[in-house]
């Protein structure tokens, strides 16, 4: 009987319920159902594994971006200050340069007013001599 059944369609699963697909192809229909949720549940584990990555990732690049602002003002401050330390050694320079011809101007008048105390000491030893 249960020949002429399935030759129409018709079968009985293990527990004698009757079903319109054959036994075998069922199970192979359930095994593939299992199959595919387990797929499911796994591209959900990996979409959320993705998720958490780019969010590290983003987090991270926020983190290299803050720290290369800082570094390009550091470069910026550094510059500046170099730029002063150079306007500075300039200026330096020029007060020197002012100075050493000062030294220069007080040298020879220096010489000129031992020159003329010379002259002066000569002429007063002569007066007091004659």
């Amino acid at each position: 009987m249960t020949e002429l059944l399935a030759k129409s369609g018709i079968y009985f699963d293990e527990v004698d319920r009757i079903c319109i697909l054959e036994p075998e192809i069922s199970n192979s229909t359930h095994d593939l159902k299992e199959k595919c949720q387990i797929y499911a549940e796994k591209v959900d584990e990996f979409q959320k594994i993705t998720t958490k990555y780019i969010d590290l990732v983003q987090k991270l690049g926020d983190i290299i971006e803050k720290e290369k602002m800082k570094a390009i003002g550091a470069r910026n401050i550094l510059q500046s200050m170099e730029k002063q330390k150079e306007n500075n050694h300039e200026q330096l320079q020029a007060v020197i340069s002012e100075k050493t011809m000062q030294v220069e101007r007080l040298k020879i008048q220096l010489n000129s007013l031992q020159k003329t105390e010379m002259e002066q000491n000569e002429i007063i030893n002569q007066l007091t001599h004659c």
